[in-house]
């Protein structure tokens, strides 16, 4: 149940009143009793804190509920003029069927070809291709052998495909399948044996064959003009660890890391010689930065909560709507508002920080 501010302050200053009037207890005591009011302030406090008045996730929201969606009346499926997602025909089919009119089917009479009606079908067909590569030997009149050279990649007597090493990454890496279910897919649709380990080595094999994609992402970053960054905590095998994140318009770097702040940052290498803008939630690591510094409105949005609702601030809450109308304008108007309306928004904006 949610702990009124108002409430609260009610009751801290009654009892500082009584303490106040108390001329028998002694400086020490009333001391204490600060000390202790002090404490009860800042515990009663962090019992309001929630997802949307700080930077803890909704998952720690007591008694948290899901949102329905407001019913509409619209009917379901893609409104007007929705711009929505459907098949097209191709103009080269895999496979053609031709239909025949049964003729006698038709009145007498006679007739001639004009056309066709075409209707087209998508479909998957899920298949083994098994392909057999054979190496042609020669010897010379001396008994010498010569072998044809197999395609690169191509190495054992059996083995797997890149097509079936590529689908088993997928859903690993990407659907976050568990192993034992990728065994039962492949076993259940292509009859086809995988082992864990095999999925374990096509994943690894994928990551090492990234590390030139991964070093360009990292000089993407780094030379960025703007970038954003920041980090949550995630489980590795029972311990606590870091996902950080480091993104601009094209280009997105998550790695996890022990760490949380400058050594992190330091062993990917794309912070530590950024010179950009880096939007983030003002954690003081970044600070050490040397580059522009833009702090996050979503933070903004959260501290600004938590001083309405929590410290009954009233600018808090007016200027909490004001950053919240000036987003949703600059939406519509396709990201950028024009001069005499942002410089209006700014004249508020400095009116209410003032």
């Amino acid at each position: 149940m949610k702990i009124q501010s108002i409430d609260i302050e009610a009751t801290i200053e009654k009892a500082r009143a009584l303490i106040d009037e108390d001329t028998q207890m002694s400086a020490a005591t009333k001391s204490m009793f600060e000390a202790l009011i002090l404490l009860i302030s800042l515990l009663a406090n962090r019992l309001n804190i929630n997802s949307k008045n700080s930077s803890k996730p909704p998952s720690s929201d007591p008694d948290r509920k899901r949102q329905s969606r407001p019913k509409t009346g619209k009917k379901p499926g893609g409104q007007k003029g929705h711009i929505g997602t459907t098949l097209k025909k191709v103009d080269d089919p895999d496979r053609i069927e031709l239909i025949k009119i049964d003729r006698r089917s038709l009145p007498a009479g006679r007739y001639r070809e004009a056309g066709h009606e075409v209707r087209q079908v998508f479909d998957i067909d899920i298949s083994t291709v098994v392909t057999e590569y054979r190496a042609q030997v020669l010897e010379d009149e001396n008994g010498n052998r010569f072998v044809a050279s197999f395609p690169e990649g191509v190495t054992k007597a059996v083995q797997y495909g890149a097509g079936i090493k590529a689908h088993a990454v997928y859903m690993s890496q990407f659907q976050l399948i568990p192993y034992n279910r990728i065994q039962d897919y492949f076993a259940d649709q292509l009859q086809i044996p995988v082992s864990e380990g095999s999925i374990f080595n096509f994943n690894k094999q994928t990551y090492d064959a990234l590390a030139g994609f991964e070093d360009q992402v990292r000089e993407k970053l780094s030379t960025s003009a703007v970038a954003h960054a920041d980090e949550t905590g995630i489980n590795i095998d029972g311990k606590r660890h870091w996902l950080h994140c480091v993104s601009n318009d094209f280009w997105t770097m998550f790695y996890p890391h022990e760490k949380r702040g400058s050594e992190a940052f330091e062993e990917k290498a794309v912070l530590p010689g950024f010179t950009g803008i880096l939007v983030h939630d003002h954690w003081k690591p970044y600070y050490k930065l040397d580059c522009t510094h833009a702090l996050c409105n979503a933070h903004h949005l959260r501290e600004l909560t938590r001083a309405w609702e929590q410290d009954g601030q009233h600018w808090a809450n007016d200027l909490k709507k004001l950053l919240e109308t000036i987003n949703n304008r600059v939406t519509d108007a396709g990201g950028v508002q024009d001069g005499q309306q942002a410089e209006k928004y700014r004249f508020e904006y400095r009116k209410l920080i003032k």
